[in-house]
């Protein structure tokens, strides 16, 4: 789309095997699948011309069908008890159909209002009566055995409270060219059941397909919940259940070097906590993290109230890595409705010299959630030199140079040229603007 400047890119890319499957092309036949066994697909994989979905010059086009009794039966399984049930659809990317598909939604603060009747938060207004509007994970494979779209088995339908995700689609660019393992986006057209079609974002969903393009296929990734912290909880690995879900490398690794590391990181004493972090915890890659959660502007980072992140554990090395992500509510992308937070995204952009959130205290989040790695890399002179180097290079490297003005430039003519019956392009430049006003002040 306009990747001239990505000289920061990931320098190692271990692309994932056994994706060689094929994809259902079967028309849409205007009801969801029903089938209740697993099928095996049989016809060869599509080669989008425009280079897959995650071509993120274009616009992509994306509709699901699926039957009005199973969404509502899955709402309100939703709304009882907080499962996410999946049901079966059938979706339609830029004109290929691909039958019995899983879907579920996908997501914690932002879907909240399905149970408790609010309308805000930092996906923006939910309802029920508009699943265009939800957020959502796509499983192509998750009913046919190798169902792909240009080898993508698994994708998201992102929320945001903004109408044009650019804050977290730039957000996500800006992440990958600082060198840390970030998500593709792509913008789509989305729609449910023939209603029209609204703007979205689509992301990769880190699964086991995304672990082993950015690390190893033999390491092990656990989400951290909403719900939970970075806490240790004792040797039980039912202790963890509601505050890490491993979401990759189950057949490699259980839960027991996480707990370790959560009780190394908790109780571990200040100076073996120095000495040996490095042995148990990329501290590059974690001083990159932290740097560019502060030049984005996003709260809602490792120790903000949705404590969103991801751990990878290497076992060759023996180190953990945290892995940036849901920016929804990046450079202060943040509006509950009539409620403020910090740094409104749909409200006033930041004063000049100083982006919004900042000046809090390293290591404790707002609402008073904090992260106890966060607290204690903060605490540690010699690490807190190694972040605020960090910030400093990350600052003249992307907002110095111009380098994130051009990434928001190329979204930006992307929606105007391609978007503009989806989102008004005074919109575009309204958003945009507010981002820019983060380099400014960066």
């Amino acid at each position: 789309m306009r990747r001239t400047l990505v000289s920061l890119a990931i320098a190692a890319v271990i692309l994932a095997a056994g994706l060689t499957a094929a994809c259902s092309s079967a028309a849409t036949s205007g009801t969801a699948a029903t089938s209740e066994t697993r099928a095996s697909s049989t016809t060869a994989s599509v080669s989008s011309a425009n280079g897959g979905l995650f071509d993120d010059s274009v616009v992509h086009d994306v509709s699901v069908l699926f039957a009005q009794a199973d969404y509502d039966a899955m709402i309100q399984t939703y709304k009882t008890s907080g499962v996410k049930d999946s049901i079966k659809a059938t979706v339609t990317i830029d004109g290929t159909s691909y039958q019995n598909v899983g879907m579920r939604l996908k997501g914690n603060s932002s879907i909240r209002g399905l149970k408790d009747g609010r309308t805000g938060g930092p996906g923006g207004n939910v309802s029920a009566a508009k699943p265009e509007g939800l957020p959502w994970l796509i499983n192509l494979d998750k009913n046919v055995d190798g169902q792909n779209h240009d080898g993508i088995t698994e994708f998201v339908i992102r929320s945001n409270n903004s109408k044009t995700s650019l804050n977290e689609a730039v957000s996500l660019e800006l992440l990958r060219m600082a060198g840390l393992a970030s998500q593709k986006a792509t913008p789509v057209a989305f729609s449910v059941n023939g209603s029209g079609a609204v703007l979205r974002l689509a992301t990769e969903n880190p699964d086991d397909v995304w672990m082993a393009k950015h690390f190893s296929d033999r390491g092990a990734l656990y989400k951290a919940e909403s719900t939970g912290d970075y806490s240790y909880r004792g040797p039980d690995p039912d202790s963890y259940g509601d505050v890490f879900d491993q979401e990759a490398g189950k057949d490699n690794v259980g839960l027991a070097p996480l707990i370790q590391f959560l009780d190394f990181v908790n109780n571990a004493a200040d100076a073996t906590f120095m000495s040996t972090l490095p042995e148990r915890l990329d501290i590059e890659s974690f001083t990159t993290y932290l740097a560019m959660e502060e030049l984005i502007g996003n709260f809602d980072d490792i120790d903000g109230p949705g404590n969103n992140s991801y751990l990878y554990y290497d076992p060759a090395a023996g180190r953990f890595t945290v892995v940036p992500w849901d920016h929804n509510l990046a450079f202060g992308g943040i509006s509950g409705g009539d409620r403020p937070g910090p740094g409104n995204f749909n409200g006033a952009p930041p004063a000049a010299g100083a982006p919004q959130g900042a000046g809090a205290p390293p290591g404790g989040g707002p609402r008073g959630k904090s992260n106890i790695l966060v607290q204690r890399f903060h605490a540690n002179t010699e690490f807190e030199a190694l972040y605020q180097q960090r910030l400093s290079e990350l600052k003249t490297q992307l907002y110095g140079t111009g380098a994130a003005a051009d990434v928001l430039a190329g979204w930006v003519k992307v929606l105007k040229t391609q978007a503009s019956g989806l989102v008004d392009p005074a919109t575009v430049d309204s958003e945009a603007a507010k981002i820019t006003a983060y380099f400014q002040a960066g």
